[in-house]
């Protein structure tokens, strides 16, 4: 008989989890203004708010850190990490940074003006408020199938050609780079095919327009390439990356994710004019340009995760788990963006929670009640996360309102799998039970999710 899937890698070490009661979860929400990120650790059972930093490193990682040099400047630990940069993804230049978030500051405070136009795939919080922040404009040109969740379409991370075109003929010269995220994140963990990259590159470069790459989840979009692009499912996933990057001109990361660490991330390019001008805002914000953040263990094993994250068993493994759980959802109707994404499910809030108004947040209100069913700490992508145009300062509700349940690597059990299914299922057959959404209180001005103070209605 065929043997049955198993995991590749084995458990070396384990952490207690707790349970709560009903009571005790409405308690600890209310006190954190129905806003998840304000929970604390041990008020969560199943912690699905992200896979950032999240994840469980490997022994090797961990032989890594104990290598570390921390010298200041010049360390040994930059070198092999930047050597493992410089072969995965072709790029001549690297500026590690301590997390994605910062990567892109660095990289903005060179590149984006006042007024400036920057097209991409659906920009991630971060990214469009630093775009926003610096009264930039940061324009959508995803394809439209992404809209449908329920639509079966392998590559719905794609960038809309006819959109980007558009963007770039009527901004000539205002346009100083165009952001490429794999996999789309904000609709759904969506992967981008390598032809699609390609297009996109080609089309920026036409009118003269650089690409930088969010990469934070560049390694599995480079499995969805493998598996579900003609052509590829021969070529392994360190030839799949190098072929992504081939002409891309610069790229940012977070490499808590894709990276398998807790802090870390970078920037690398192949345009010498964007390193001096990166460099001049590293220091000052980061550290020297041979630490950037970073500590010399914490390089060590990023450069470790990164070869890692590189092999197609350990890729297999951890999106094998994310079907796992949408196969539960199958089992029980509920809906999410199709097909299942690298890092998480994104279950559709608005068809869920269909009674609750869109100036409610349903997918806010079902992050809510999921919390409360099981102790489960999933996070809001949608209308609350999307912020207020910065002009009109009017909610913007022009998107997918959904609930993301993130999977950290090598960290949960399928078994964990079903009881977050479960849970799910069981607000699911309750849903017209809930009858009103939630409201703000207070709220930041930029990427307001994190912080923001809410009540419930009804």
């Amino acid at each position: 008989m065929e043997l049955p899937f198993a995991e590749s890698w084995k458990i070396k070490m384990v952490e207690p989890m707790h349970k709560s009661t009903r009571e005790e979860r409405e308690q600890w929400l209310k006190e954190a203004h129905y806003n998840v990120f304000q929970l604390k650790s041990e008020q969560v059972y199943i912690d699905l708010l992200t896979d950032s930093g999240t994840g469980a490193m490997s022994d090797r990682q961990w032989s890594a850190l104990m290598l570390g040099d921390e010298s200041y400047a010049g360390a040994t630990s930059f070198y092999k990490f930047e050597s493992v940069v410089k072969r995965i993804f072709g790029m001549k230049y690297v500026i590690p940074t301590h997390q994605g978030r910062a990567a892109e500051n660095v990289l903005f405070s060179y590149l984006v003006k006042e007024g400036n136009i920057i097209p991409g795939n659906a920009h991630f919080d971060t990214t469009k408020g630093h775009i926003e922040s610096r009264k930039a404009t940061a324009i959508d040109v995803t394809v439209d199938e992404a809209k449908d969740t329920q639509l079966e379409v392998p590559f719905k991370g794609n960038v809309c050609l006819k959109k980007l075109e558009k963007v770039l003929t009527e901004n000539k010269g205002n346009v100083p780079f165009m952001v490429l995220t794999i996999t789309n994140n904000t609709v759904g963990g969506q992967p981008v095919s390598m032809r699609n990259i390609k297009d996109t590159v080609a089309l920026c470069h036409k009118y003269g327009v650089p690409v930088v790459m969010d990469s934070a989840r560049f390694a599995e979009n480079a499995y969805f390439i493998k598996t579900r692009e003609e052509g590829y499912a021969d070529k392994s996933i360190k030839e799949i990356s190098l072929e992504m990057y081939k002409d891309v001109d610069g790229m940012t990361m977070s490499a808590k994710k894709d990276g398998l660490v807790n802090m870390g991330g970078f920037i690398a390019t192949n345009n010498k004019e964007w390193f001096e001008g990166a460099k001049l805002f590293c220091i000052p914000f980061e550290g020297y340009i041979t630490y950037g953040g970073m500590n010399g263990r914490d390089l060590n094993a990023l450069a470790v995760g990164l070869e890692e994250n590189t092999e197609f068993d350990m890729l297999h493994t951890r999106i094998h788990q994310v079907a796992y759980l949408a196969g539960k959802l199958d089992e029980y109707g509920i809906p999410y963006q199709r097909p299942a994404g690298g890092h998480a499910i994104f279950v559709d809030a608005d068809t869920v929670l269909d009674c609750i108004p869109k100036e409610e947040f349903p997918a806010q209100t079902l992050t809510c009640e999921l919390y409360l069913e099981a102790g489960i700490r999933a996070c809001e992508i949608g209308y609350m996360l999307a912020d207020r145009d910065p002009v009109t300062r009017e909610n913007r509700f022009g998107g997918l309102d959904l609930v993301r349940l993130c999977i950290p690597r090598r960290v949960y059990t399928d078994n964990h799998m079903n009881v977050i299914a479960a849970a799910l299922k069981n607000v699911y057959d309750r849903r017209k039970e809930i009858k009103r959404g939630v409201a703000i209180e207070w709220e930041a001005p930029l990427m307001r999710h994190f912080t923001v103070k809410l009540k419930r209605l009804g």
